[in-house]
């Protein structure tokens, strides 16, 4: 059974960074993308560039499955 994180996305907001990033979908946004985004005039478009770059440190590695 898969762990799930604490953190939700609301629907209406899944995909906006993206959009404002005119990355392709199922692509990763570049991470020279996300720190350009981060000081965009935007506040919202900030936040949430400032969140991505979070989110990709978390669970680096993965989890070892039992046996």
């Amino acid at each position: 059974m898969a762990r799930r994180s604490g953190i939700k996305i609301k629907k209406s907001n899944r995909g906006k960074l993206r959009k404002s990033a005119k990355a392709k979908k199922g692509r990763k946004i570049p991470v020279s993308k996300l720190r350009a985004m981060k000081k965009s005039k935007n506040p919202k478009t900030r936040k949430r560039a400032t969140f991505a770059l979070n989110a990709r440190k978390w669970n680096k590695g993965g989890r070892k499955k039992k046996k």
